[in-house]
Order: structure tokens, then C-alpha cells, then sequence
């Protein structure tokens, strides 16, 4: 079955998840945490990255240290990525580095030093920091890489991100890293990177978005409204609200959501006990947001003083139909990781939307380690199903686990080496899910009957 763009966009939101809230009221945590067979079980595959059920497969896109076309060599600790139509059946994987300041290889510094007129900021001696992005040009079709070139240079722990519905990369810093530490300048942005850029953009942070530890991001195409997780155990979830349509240069309204009936600010974690119920929905309301350049990096305490929710480690994001989807790692009563569902006010970032407010539930909770645990990136898949990158930081092996539009978890591979898994995107014709493997970096396409699923 070939899913169109529009389809795949805007059709797999309300498809994957119209049953779930049903499925989390008449089960126990403990049934809805039993994994169903889906695709069939992994074969084994040694020497390979991947396990992956019968009928599907992989190939190596892109590997660190392979030399790019623009004549720098593929970095490390590949991230969010994001994949965008070009012509034809070409796509642009705009994919994040998540390369901080602490012991840098002088070498790596050394030999970004010529792009040093396109970095936002540099070390004291002058060479560009090492996080950023790079884009891939690959061609679906052929299922062969076109090119590959930095896209953007001298930003810091560039994390996740999120598309735009404008042809652009959100990537966002996952620091508060500060001027005078190792840096020229503050770091705790957001930036802009344009699909079809072909080579380093100009690195402007979009200041407007405030300055906190970024994780991911998603717009709601049809107000352009900007949702921002941030990686935190006391993490707040927020909106920018842009004042004009997908230009966030122009400046907006940054803002934190908050629980109506609750005026001291409402705590989703459920770590004291399950005060959040998966299947009870929470009416909302948004708190204006101060200082938001946070010099002091203490705009979600603020923020929580003031009456917003906290959650726990707020991850990856996806925008589906109407709705948006996202993981908070450390969440629930076992701390094995939360998915939240918030659907907008139709009336969302104007003067009335108090009278039809948006809405937050908690989609999922995980109770057991062995079937899910610590959600981080997360996507859907052509047939509706929400797929999820584990990452766990104890040497447990990570999966790439799924839930179905009955709340079902599955999984859909094991990884093999010791690393996490980022970056899961979908090719806009549905045929190839594209994932990063962070150590060492890897950029991975899988193929196979993604209609041929098992109940």
C-alpha cells in the first residue's frame, strides 16, 4: 500500500490512538504491558546491528568518520533527524549532533577550524564547537546516498528537534552551557535549518523560544504554534505562540502548560503514587513565561512557582491529526517512561481558548522493563502505530519498541550494540524508516511489509 504524504501526516495521529484510551480503562498496567507478536518475531541476525522480524531489512547509510561531499567527515553522536520531500523521490535527512563541550578531540576542532566564518559560537582558540547538523540527500527509490554536507556548525548538544510544515529543522540545544565556559556565547537555543540548504546555514538562536535544556519540538500546522519538550526530572512543557506564521524570527509569546483545577501547579510524574489517570482527561491552561533568556537556568522553577505542570524528562514529540504525542522518559510509578497526548483548543493561543480549552492526557505508562522502558524519539508509522526509540543509560539493551491502535506494545527491533537509538523518522511515501544510531554514529534505512502485521 503506497500512503501519501497527506495521508501518512495527517491521517496516522487520530488512526494509531483512537482505541487506546479504551484499552487503558479496561486492562491493568500490568496486561497492557505484555508484548503481542506484531510483525513475528526477531530473527537473529549475527554481526548486525539490528534484529529485525522476518521480511525486513537494513542498510548503512551514512557511518562516522566517512568523508562528506563537502570535504569534513561525518561526526558523532547522531541524534533527532528529520526527513523531508525533495524532487522526485529524493528526500533530505536533516540529522543532529549531540556533541557537547566536555573533553573535545582537539583534532575534531582543528579540522572544523575553515568553517569557522559559518559557526555560531568557538572556543577560546578560535575553532568552531562541535555540535550541529548534517543533511543527507538520499534517494528512496534507488535506496542510495546522494550527498551529505554539514548544515549547521558551531552550536552545542544539539539533541532532538522537530519539522515544520515550512520545509525546516528545528534543532534544539540540550545545554545551558554559558559564555565563558569553553564558549564565545550563551547556548540553550533553538535553530532553524532549512531542508533544501546545501551547505552551512547562518546560525541565528531563536531567542523568542526561551533558553532551557531543548529537547524536541512539533508545530501544529495549522496555527504554526510551536510545542517544546525540555530534559528534565522537573521539566515543564511549553508552547511558543509566533507572531507571525512560520517565521519564528519575528518573535512571539513563549508559554507553560498548567492543569485548570489545579492553581499550585499539577505534578504528571506519578512518582508518589498514580495521580494521573491514563484514562481521565485534564483541561489546560498556558502561563505567561518572564525573563525567558534564563540567565540563571531556573525558568522551569519559575515557571512551577507560578502554576505549571512538571513532568518527568520530557523527550521526543510527533505532531499527528489534530493532536500531538510525547514521551517523558522517566515518568510513572516505576519510572519506565510516560507517552502524553495533548490536543489543542480549536481556539488554541487566542483570547477565548479558555472557553474550549486544550487537553492533556496520559496515553501510556509502562510498568514492566522487559517490554518497554525510558521512551525517548518517537515517530508513527504508515500503518498508524506509534513507534518509540528506547534509550536506557545501565547497559540494558535497547529496543525499538511499537504501540498499536489497541494500546498493544511490540517490538520492532533490538539493537545489538550498546547505544541508543535516535532520530526515527518515515520517508513520506511510507516505505523506509530511518533511524541513528548514536555510538558509534550510524544512519540506518529499513525496509519491509510494514502492512503485514500480526495480531
Amino acid at each position: 500500500m503506497k500512503v501519501t504524504r497527506r495521508k501518512f501526516v495527517a491521517g496516522a495521529g487520530s488512526l494509531a490512538f483512537a482505541g487506546l484510551t479504551n484499552y487503558l480503562s479496561g486492562c491493568s498496567y500490568e496486561a497492557k504491558s505484555k508484548s503481542i507478536p506484531a510483525y513475528g518475531p526477531l530473527v537473529e541476525a549475527r554481526d548486525a546491528i539490528l534484529d529485525l522480524p522476518e521480511g525486513f531489512s537494513y542498510k548503512t547509510i551514512s557511518r562516522q568518520g566517512d568523508q562528506m561531499d563537502d570535504g569534513y567527515v561525518v561526526p558523532k553522536n547522531a541524534d533527532g533527524m528529520g526527513c523531508f520531500a525533495l524532487e522526485g523521490s529524493k528526500v533530505a535527512l536533516v540529522r543532529n549532533h549531540e556533541i557537547g563541550h566536555k573533553n573535545p578531540d582537539p583534532e575534531e576542532l582543528k579540522k572544523l577550524k575553515p568553517l569557522l566564518s559559518h559557526a555560531y559560537d568557538h572556543t577560546d582558540v578560535g575553532e568552531p564547537l562541535l555540535g550541529g547538523t548534517t543533511t543527507i540527500i538520499y534517494d528512496v527509490a534507488e535506496e542510495k546516498r546522494v550527498s551529505e554536507y554539514y548544515s549547521l556548525v558551531g552550536t552545542s548538544t544539539n539533541c532532538a528537534g522537530g519539522i515544520t510544515p515550512w520545509g525546516s529543522w528545528l534543532t534544539c540545544e540540550e545545554t545551558t552551557r554559558k559564555s565563558g565556559e569553553g564558549c564565545q556565547h550563551d547556548h540553550g537555543w533553538v535553530f532553524e535549518v532549512m531542508a533544501n540548504a546545501n551547505g552551512p546555514v547562518k546560525p541565528i538562536p531563536l531567542k523568542a523560544m526561551g533558553r532551557f535544556n531543548h529537547e524536541a519540538a512539533a508545530v501544529d500546522p495549522r496555527t504554526g504554534i510551536v510545542y517544546l519538550t525540555e530534559d528534565r526530572e522537573n521539566s515543564l512543557f511549553y508552547r511558543f505562540i509566533p507572531n507571525v506564521y512560520g517565521d519564528l524570527l519575528k518573535g512571539g509569546k513563549l508559554q507553560a502548560l498548567g492543569v485548570q483545577d489545579v492553581a499550585s501547579g499539577f505534578d504528571s510524574r506519578n512518582w508518589d503514587g498514580r495521580s494521573f489517570e491514563p484514562e481521565s482527561w485534564r483541561n489546560v491552561r498556558w502561563i505567561d513565561l518572564e525573563n525567558i533568556e534564563s540567565p540563571e537556568d531556573d525558568l522551569r522553577m519559575r515557571g512551577f512557582k507560578n502554576g505549571a505542570a512538571v513532568f518527568a524528562r520530557g523527550e521526543g514529540i510527533f505532531w499527528g491529526d489534530n493532536e500531538l504525542y510525547f514521551c517523558c522518559s522517566t515518568g510513572g510509578v516505576k519510572n519506565l517512561g510516560q507517552v502524553m497526548r495533548y490536543k489543542p483548543s480549536l481556539n488554541e493561543g487566542k483570547p477565548d481558548e479558555a472557553d474550549d480549552p486544550g487537553r492533556l492526557q496520559l496515553f501510556f505508562e509502562s510498568v514492566q522493563k522487559e517490554t518497554f522502558g525510558l521512551g525517548d524519539n518517537i515517530t508513527v508509522a504508515p500503518n498508524g502505530h506509534l513507534i518509540i526509540c528506547e534509550d536506557h543509560y545501565d547497559g540494558t539493551i535497547n529496543h525499538i519498541r511499537g504501540i498499536t491502535p489497541s494500546g498493544e506494545l511490540y517490538t520492532l527491533a533490538k539493537v545489538n550494540v550498546k547505544s541508543e537509538t535516535a532520530g526515527v523518522c518515515f520517508s513520506p511515501d511510507g516505505t523506509t524508516m530511518f533511524v541513528n544510531v548514536q555510538y558509534p554514529t550510524q544512519t540506518l534505512a529499513i525496509k519491509g511489509p510494514w502492512t503485514q502485521f500480526l495480531l
